[in-house]
């Protein structure tokens, strides 16, 4: 069976505190799935049916975030640019997090498999 996963990506320059590292990444995984549901459902319900399989990585900066998502959308990987609003720890605008999927597992690893575990 084609394993469906979503993989979110926090920024680890921004040196966030865990309250807000984890809010940042529900941010993600929240908006990524919204936007599955209404785009790709069949998908989406798939990813429900097999336990939601989520992973959090690490990136180091900007850019990388950047071109990871920008990587995710060419390939028609539905993704997600989490910015802080900015209330506490960050600038207003700050991007945080990217979200990818949730989509087929080896088509996120293409993208993703080079980073590590948070």
């Amino acid at each position: 069976m084609n394993e469906v996963k979503q993989v979110i990506l926090v920024r680890t320059d921004l040196k966030m505190g865990k309250g807000k590292l984890a809010a940042q990444v529900a941010h993600a995984s929240v908006q990524c799935f919204y936007l599955t549901l209404q785009n790709k459902p069949d998908l989406a319900q798939k990813w429900l049916k097999q336990g939601q399989k989520k992973v959090v990585l690490k990136v180091p900066d900007y850019k990388t975030a950047l071109e990871k998502y920008e990587m995710a959308v060419e390939r028609g990987i539905i993704a997600c640019i989490i910015r802080d609003a900015g209330h506490t720890q960050l600038i207003p605008g700050t991007l945080t997090a990217i979200g990818i999927g949730p989509d087929k597992e080896e088509l996120i690893d293409e993208i993703t498999g080079d980073l590590k575990l948070m």
